[in-house]
Protein backbone atom coordinates (compact mmCIF):
# COMPACT_ATOMS: atom_id res chain seq x y z
CA UNK A 1 0.00 0.00 0.00
CA UNK A 2 1.23 3.52 -1.15
CA UNK A 3 1.41 5.57 2.24
CA UNK A 4 2.62 8.69 1.00
CA UNK A 5 5.28 10.96 -1.05
CA UNK A 6 8.45 10.36 0.88
CA UNK A 7 10.53 12.72 -1.78
CA UNK A 8 10.74 14.90 -4.63
CA UNK A 9 14.20 13.67 -6.71
CA UNK A 10 16.18 16.52 -8.86
CA UNK A 11 19.02 15.98 -10.83
CA UNK A 12 21.54 18.79 -10.60
CA UNK A 13 24.72 19.27 -12.19
CA UNK A 14 25.90 21.89 -9.62
CA UNK A 15 25.37 20.96 -6.07
CA UNK A 16 26.18 24.20 -4.65
CA UNK A 17 23.96 25.94 -6.56
CA UNK A 18 20.84 23.86 -6.11
CA UNK A 19 22.13 23.99 -2.40
CA UNK A 20 22.06 28.05 -3.03
CA UNK A 21 18.50 28.31 -4.55
CA UNK A 22 16.69 25.64 -1.72
CA UNK A 23 18.35 26.36 1.30
CA UNK A 24 19.30 29.79 0.56
CA UNK A 25 16.48 31.44 -1.60
CA UNK A 26 14.23 29.21 -0.35
CA UNK A 27 14.75 28.85 3.10
CA UNK A 28 14.20 25.42 3.59
CA UNK A 29 16.47 24.27 6.71
CA UNK A 30 16.99 21.33 9.01
CA UNK A 31 19.29 18.56 8.92
CA UNK A 32 20.85 17.86 5.48
CA UNK A 33 21.84 14.55 4.72
CA UNK A 34 24.22 13.65 2.30
CA UNK A 35 25.60 10.59 1.00
CA UNK A 36 27.48 8.85 -2.38
CA UNK A 37 25.32 6.04 -3.20
CA UNK A 38 27.97 4.31 -5.22
CA UNK A 39 25.67 1.70 -7.00
CA UNK A 40 23.86 4.41 -8.72
CA UNK A 41 26.77 6.79 -9.09
CA UNK A 42 25.14 9.69 -7.69
CA UNK A 43 25.58 12.14 -4.63
CA UNK A 44 22.36 12.23 -2.71
CA UNK A 45 21.54 15.15 -0.38
CA UNK A 46 18.55 15.14 1.07
CA UNK A 47 16.51 18.60 2.08
CA UNK A 48 13.42 18.52 4.12
CA UNK A 49 10.02 20.41 3.39
CA UNK A 50 9.09 22.14 6.00
CA UNK A 51 8.14 18.78 8.41
CA UNK A 52 10.04 15.77 7.98
CA UNK A 53 7.33 14.58 5.70
CA UNK A 54 8.93 15.11 3.06
CA UNK A 55 12.01 16.07 1.48
CA UNK A 56 13.88 17.28 -1.97
CA UNK A 57 16.52 14.72 -3.32
CA UNK A 58 19.11 16.67 -4.79
CA UNK A 59 20.65 13.98 -7.48
CA UNK A 60 24.65 15.12 -8.78
CA UNK A 61 26.21 12.36 -10.69
CA UNK A 62 29.39 11.18 -8.77
CA UNK A 63 32.66 9.36 -10.09
CA UNK A 64 34.08 8.99 -13.60
CA UNK A 65 31.67 6.79 -15.05
CA UNK A 66 28.46 7.53 -16.35
CA UNK A 67 25.40 7.11 -14.26
CA UNK A 68 21.59 7.55 -15.26
CA UNK A 69 21.64 10.87 -13.37
CA UNK A 70 24.49 11.87 -15.79
CA UNK A 71 22.56 10.43 -18.76
CA UNK A 72 19.29 12.25 -17.51
CA UNK A 73 21.51 15.50 -17.52
CA UNK A 74 22.99 15.45 -20.39
CA UNK A 75 19.66 14.69 -22.44
CA UNK A 76 16.75 16.84 -20.57
CA UNK A 77 19.51 19.05 -18.01
CA UNK A 78 18.59 19.59 -14.42
CA UNK A 79 15.04 19.17 -13.23
CA UNK A 80 12.63 17.10 -11.48
CA UNK A 81 13.84 13.39 -12.02
CA UNK A 82 11.35 11.16 -10.22
CA UNK A 83 8.79 11.13 -7.53
CA UNK A 84 9.24 8.40 -4.60
CA UNK A 85 6.28 6.92 -2.71
CA UNK A 86 6.85 5.03 0.34
CA UNK A 87 5.18 1.46 0.63
CA UNK A 88 4.57 -1.18 3.28
CA UNK A 89 6.05 -3.65 1.77
CA UNK A 90 7.85 -3.47 -1.54
CA UNK A 91 8.07 -6.43 -2.91
CA UNK A 92 4.73 -6.68 -2.56
CA UNK A 93 3.69 -3.49 -3.94
CA UNK A 94 6.10 -4.80 -6.69
CA UNK A 95 4.15 -7.84 -7.59
CA UNK A 96 1.46 -6.48 -7.46
CA UNK A 97 2.20 -3.65 -10.19
CA UNK A 98 3.91 -6.50 -12.31
CA UNK A 99 0.94 -8.27 -12.28
CA UNK A 100 -1.16 -5.45 -13.38
CA UNK A 101 1.10 -5.38 -16.19
CA UNK A 102 3.06 -2.42 -15.66
CA UNK A 103 6.84 -2.23 -16.93
CA UNK A 104 8.87 -2.06 -13.66
CA UNK A 105 12.84 -0.92 -14.20
CA UNK A 106 12.99 -3.14 -10.94
CA UNK A 107 11.26 -6.61 -10.37
CA UNK A 108 12.69 -6.81 -7.17
CA UNK A 109 14.23 -3.98 -4.64
CA UNK A 110 17.46 -2.73 -4.38
CA UNK A 111 19.56 -0.95 -1.80
CA UNK A 112 19.19 2.84 -2.33
CA UNK A 113 19.97 6.16 -0.20
CA UNK A 114 20.17 5.48 3.59
CA UNK A 115 19.72 1.89 3.11
CA UNK A 116 16.28 1.77 2.55
CA UNK A 117 15.04 -0.74 -0.04
CA UNK A 118 14.08 1.00 -3.14
CA UNK A 119 12.49 -0.07 -7.19
CA UNK A 120 11.28 2.01 -10.07
CA UNK A 121 8.59 1.71 -12.04
CA UNK A 122 9.32 2.55 -16.04
CA UNK A 123 7.66 5.63 -17.11
CA UNK A 124 6.62 3.80 -20.23
CA UNK A 125 3.92 2.52 -17.36
CA UNK A 126 3.46 5.85 -15.60
CA UNK A 127 2.41 8.42 -18.34
CA UNK A 128 6.21 9.55 -18.63
CA UNK A 129 7.38 10.18 -14.93
CA UNK A 130 9.82 8.22 -12.86
CA UNK A 131 8.08 6.44 -9.95
CA UNK A 132 10.91 5.39 -7.35
CA UNK A 133 8.97 3.05 -4.71
CA UNK A 134 10.88 3.17 -0.88
CA UNK A 135 10.32 0.74 2.17
CA UNK A 136 11.50 2.62 4.97
CA UNK A 137 12.39 0.82 8.27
Amino acid sequence: MIKRVHHIGIAVADLPAALDFYVDALGLTGPQHREIVTAQKIVATFIPIGSDDCEFELLQPHGSEEGSVHKFLAKRGPGVHHICLETDDIEATLAELKAKGLELIDEHARSGARGHKVAFIHPHSTGGVLIELLESD
